[in-house]
């Protein structure tokens, strides 16, 4: 079984703290059997933080040491002005040497900086201290407007909300977009946001419903097959080019059409999972056209070739 170990470090975040445990903890495997085990890592008894509130303790039956040998650590926000306890650096790069997925939600980043796994990588952590990562470690990249990062063995995320989009990922990437997908049901939230998508959208005011894009959004997903313009996206919405990028932007937080290559994606993913199509049927029905275009589009977003991805998770 894979393990994951969440490495809580002191006034680490409540909120981050839940999120591997609930995500990873509803992922299972054939047979309902769980996916994953997970670990709590904690030096004594720690304090962690809930927002201004009083702060509160927690206590587990696993040490920070306990973490060394699993498959991935993950480490929840922490207070960005604070440097981490330097043992907890150590099972860090311990960790990381010895081939542990590494991964960070929100602030967590500090961390992984401060242990030198993000030095020479791209990265990102909530936009509000984006820009202090970058000034205290030059040496990494940091995108503050993406959701998450994948660096392959090394994962980082943007604030709070995103480190859901990331562990979900992960899991997508372990088990397949189906398995990913149950957890993102139970969890009642969608079973993708692309990475690349913004940290946060422009929500509009509430007696503004000319521009919803829910029935767009709707008739895109049904129309996957087809080969869908900016025009015919526009003439849907009944609104002009320039406008519907700029109400799409502000509700999805993305472009109509880089929004529908990651539906076209996450529908070759079910496809793959779950039938035995061709990958001229396959490209076909998600409106790539071509094999050679569908390779090409799956292997920037998945990392791996369809007929692999199939062999990995078809049911």
């Amino acid at each position: 079984m894979h393990t994951v170990a969440v490495l809580a470090l002191d006034g680490v975040s409540a909120f981050d703290l839940s999120i591997p445990c609930q995500v990873f903890a509803l992922a299972t495997g054939p047979g309902g059997a769980p996916a994953y085990e997970v670990r709590v890592c904690v030096d004594r008894d720690m304090t962690t933080t809930a927002g201004p509130t009083e702060p509160f303790r927690i206590s587990s039956s696993y040490c920070w040491d306990d973490a060394l040998g699993a498959d991935t650590v993950i480490v929840p926000g922490i207070p960005a002005d604070r440097v981490p306890d330097l043992r907890a650096v150590r099972v860090l790069r311990e960790a990381a040497a010895g081939g542990a997925r590494v991964a960070s939600i929100c602030t967590g980043a500090f961390a992984l900086a401060h242990a030198g796994l993000l030095e020479g990588r791209r990265a990102t952590t909530h936009w509000r201290f984006a820009g202090t990562l970058a000034e205290r470690f030059p040496g990494t990249s940091v995108d503050p407007s993406v959701l998450y990062v994948d660096e392959g063995q090394v994962l980082t995320s943007a604030g709070i909300a995103a480190g859901l989009d990331l562990c979900l990922h992960m899991v997508r990437r372990d088990h397949g977009a189906a398995v990913a997908a149950d957890a993102a049901r139970v969890l009642v939230m969608p079973p993708q946001r692309s990475g690349g998508q913004a940290q946060f959208i422009e929500y509009r005011t509430p007696d503004d419903d000319s521009s919803d894009l829910g029935e767009t959004l709707q008739w895109m997903r049904a129309k996957l097959s087809e080969q869908l313009s900016l025009a015919d996206i526009a003439a849907h919405a009944m609104m002009s080019r320039r406008s519907l990028a700029r109400h799409f932007r502000a509700q999805t937080g993305t472009t109509p059409l880089r929004w529908l290559l990651t539906q076209r994606v996450q529908r070759t993913r079910e496809l793959l999972e779950t039938t035995d199509l061709p990958l001229t049927r396959v490209a076909q029905e998600t409106g790539f056209g071509s094999v050679e275009t569908l390779r090409h589009h799956f292997a920037r977003q998945v990392g791996t070739t369809p007929s692999a991805y199939r062999t990995a998770f078809r049911h």
